[in-house]
């Protein structure tokens, strides 16, 4: 039978995936006075170069999910820095933990910006990174995160939001973004509701931005994490379809803004 070039790749990928030398170890950085406890993922059996990606995490803190997502990409051949936003690495066990930890950062953007510059400015020091190649993904918190991170004029070649927050108090900074933007959310979000879709889409477009915004049907807020559970009635729950989508959704954005 004839190998399509599409199933070339898929069994070349699948061979290099499986073949992957995983490295992973905690990294300090400081931004400020503060001290952030990130964790670096790549494949050490891989030699040169290649793309850096920034992985922030939810409301949560950097826990074992934000880990699990940057050696994902350490197996796809990207350099992966899962960054701490709060710092000493503090995560949260309940939601007035996480809000505790968050609001802080959520109403003092230009600080939200300076810690995330941070962590980009770490991997890109990096000797297997390209610096020229760098990328941020982020999770709810974190989508909002590596939006304002683009909205600051950051050098890099694209964002994704995992159904993070779009909005932003201060919408006529889309003027400053340089990179390709990617958001990848639940149709049914009650955290981020069409008002907020529509002014982010107001937004891009006046910018001149090249952006793309998919939304997936049935599926709330935080439908990557398995550990949201399916009870949609909670307004968080975990849509396998739309994670397994959005995953396939970026890996197509990262093969265009990084060939």
């Amino acid at each position: 039978m004839k190998m399509t070039l599409w199933m070339t790749g898929v069994l070349l990928l699948g061979l290099i995936n499986a073949h992957a030398q995983l490295h992973t170890e905690a990294i300090t950085y400081k931004q400020g006075d503060t001290t952030l406890n990130g964790y670096l993922a790549y494949d050490s059996g891989a030699s040169g170069q290649r793309p850096g990606v920034l992985v922030v995490h939810e409301w949560w803190g950097l826990n074992d999910y934000t880990r699990s997502r940057a050696d994902q990409l350490a197996r796809l051949g990207y350099v992966a820095l899962a960054v701490d936003m709060y710092g000493n690495g503090a995560t949260a066990e309940t939601p007035q933990e996480a809000g505790a930890l968050m609001t802080p950062l959520k109403n003092n953007r230009p600080l939200m910006r300076e810690r995330i510059a941070a962590a980009l400015a770490t991997l890109k020091a990096q000797p297997q990174v390209d610096p020229g190649h760098m990328a941020a993904i982020g999770y709810c918190f974190g989508g909002t995160t590596v939006l304002e991170l683009a909205r600051s004029g950051a050098d890099l070649a694209g964002v994704v939001s995992f159904h993070g927050g779009l909005d932003t108090p201060t919408p006529a900074d889309a003027k400053n973004i340089r990179c390709k933007v990617l958001a990848l959310h639940g149709a049914e979000d009650p955290y981020a509701p069409a008002a907020q879709i529509q002014a982010f889409q107001e937004e891009m477009r006046s910018a001149g931005v090249d952006w793309q915004l998919v939304l997936y049907g049935d599926a709330v807020h935080g439908f990557t994490n398995p550990k949201n559970g399916t009870d949609k009635s909670k307004g968080v729950a975990y849509n396998e379809k739309a994670d397994h989508r959005s995953w396939e959704a970026m890996k197509q954005f990262f093969a265009e803004i990084f060939k």
